[in-house]
């Protein structure tokens, strides 16, 4: 009966529409179908965790009088942090008088007392007691003052929870005037989920120095850090993988070699220098150098010396020669030369010829020198909170134009500029010195002579280095006074002191300036 009713029905609807003799009854327009509902968006995903972050201080200001030198200052930086962190890269800032400074990361228990700068000796600060109780972070190029120490993807140097960062600096104020510096340092921090290999530091060095008055002299360290490494590691062949080395020798230096020994590679070059420019001279290594088959590292400094007595190892107007390198190994390496293994082999070519073979120290690594965990890999980026003073800040310190209206210090004389500008910030380092001057222009021997007579060879530019009575003219004063000073062409070139991210104090160029429009007088 159903089916029955529903069929006549479905019957009657057809013959409705379908009737003839023109009589239909017109069927209602259909009602319009509602609007589909809009889709419902979907949710924006959450950002991605960082993988990467940077972490910078200030060490705020350090005054230094003339000629001043201090060689026994130390200085911390408390992280505060409560996890890990993974370092790979560190760039430094200066303005200057930052001869050389070595950076450890050490429990922050260890050494106390307040951060800033403090005596070495007053906390029984040693390097070798840092590197074992914590690990080395960052060694600074002599006299640099714009570094980054940055590894292939994946290593990195570990700082574990709760460690500050401490340095033994050396400064030096070769100035006849008082100045003030500063230095900034940052971390570059990568996620542990990133971390290949854990960085171990080494370090050569030649202590039995004794440069001969008026010569050149070169050093040769052979280290065989395989033998020395056997009391740790028990035995077998090296293991070692080399991500980064830096020289370190100072401005009387003018050769660096380092090369591998043993195995099919001996001799194979690894890092050189010809000279000392106060650039950033440490090397990374990509890919890194597997030392595998060999024994170890053959370090070459050499020297030049035109004093008419001997120079040997020290500070001030002495001499080292140390190689730092960061590498994949089991094991601490303190490597050296002294007096016990040194020997004379003579002259060649004109230069003094010495070498030793190496003695040594090897420990393990400190026990905190571990990889991420399955925890640390699985959580956000960790990074501390900055100190209230450096939130904000740039790694490198800001470049500021010296303004046309700057007042100049006094006396607005030659024989001053040379004290002030010339042989500290222009010969000292060693770019344009009576040695090996960059461009050719030696501004120690006879300076008035060389800025009055040269043309510039570093720029194309029409101007001389001085024009008397006109600073706007003097391409000198340009250099000096511009963060970008332009050729002619419209191409920057780089500003002076070389490889510095300020420039001179404003009186010190101010005076140089003042001096120019005085008619550059020798007096």
């Amino acid at each position: 009966m159903a089916f029955a009713l529903v069929l006549a029905v479905g019957i009657a609807a057809c013959g409705d529409s379908a009737s003839s003799g023109g009589s239909s009854t017109e069927r209602p327009a259909p009602e319009p179908s509602p609007a589909a509902p809009e889709p419902t968006p979907a949710p924006t995903p959450p950002p991605a965790p960082p993988a990467s972050a940077t972490l910078t201080h200030d060490f705020g200001d350090y005054e230094l009088g003339p000629g001043q030198e201090v060689a026994s200052q130390c200085v911390s930086w408390t992280l505060g942090n409560e996890e890990s962190l993974w370092v790979g890269d560190v760039t430094i800032s200066n303005s200057g008088a930052f001869h050389h400074s070595n950076w450890f990361v050490v429990p922050e228990d260890l050494y106390p007392g307040p951060d800033g700068y403090w005596t070495c000796r007053d906390r029984e600060f040693s390097e070798l007691g840092a590197a074992v109780a914590g690990t080395v972070l960052f060694a600074q190029s002599t006299q640099s003052q714009i570094e980054s120490q940055t590894f292939v993807e994946g290593a990195v140097i570990k700082v574990p929870p709760r460690h500050k960062v401490v340095a033994g600096v050396h400064m030096l104020n070769p100035s006849f005037r008082t100045i003030t510096t500063r230095f900034r340092m940052t971390l570059g921090i990568v996620h542990p989920r990133d971390v290949e290999v854990l960085l171990t530091p080494f370090r050569l060095s030649y202590y039995a120095l004794d440069i001969p008055a008026e010569s050149e002299a070169r050093y040769s360290a052979e280290c065989d850090l395989e033998s020395i490494s056997h009391d740790v590691t028990g035995g077998g062949p090296l293991d070692l993988e080399l991500f980064w080395v830096l020289p370190h020798y100072h401005y009387r230096g003018n050769y660096f070699r380092a090369e591998i020994i043993g195995g099919p590679r001996d001799g194979e070059l690894l890092h050189t220098i010809e000279r000392f420019d106060a650039e950033a001279n440490g090397k990374m290594f990509d890919p890194p150098v597997d030392l595998s088959g060999a024994r170890g590292i053959r370090m070459t400094c050499g020297f030049e010396n035109p004093t008419d007595e001997e120079i040997g190892w020290g500070i001030g107007d002495q001499e080292m020669c140390v190689m730092l390198g960061l590498a994949r190994t089991n094991v601490l390496l303190d490597a050296w030369v002294d007096e016990d293994t040194h020997r004379d082999d003579g002259v060649e070519d004109g230069i003094a010829r010495r070498s030793g073979a190496c003695e040594g120290l090897a420990v393990p690594p400190n026990a905190a020198q571990q990889p991420p965990t399955v925890e640390e890999i699985a959580a956000p980026l960790y990074v501390p909170e900055s100190l209230p003073s450096d939130v904000g800040l740039e790694p490198v310190l800001p470049c500021v134009d010296v303004p046309d209206d700057a007042a100049p210090e006094a006396p607005v004389t030659f024989s001053s500029i040379r004290e002030t500008v010339l042989t500290p910030s222009c010969g000292f380092s060693a770019c344009h010195d009576s040695v090996a001057p960059a461009a050719g222009l030696d501004l120690l021997t006879e300076p008035h002579a060389e800025l009055l007579s040269r043309s510039v060879l570093s720029a194309s530019t029409d101007m001389p280095l001085v024009t008397p009575g006109d600073p706007s003219r003097s391409w000198l004063y340009n250099l000096l006074s511009r963060c970008e000073p332009t050729d002619d062409a419209g191409v920057v070139s780089a500003s002076m002191p070389r490889n510095s991210p300020n420039l001179l104090d404003p009186a010190v160029v101010a005076k140089v300036r003042a001096w120019i429009e005085a008619g550059a007088p020798d007096d």
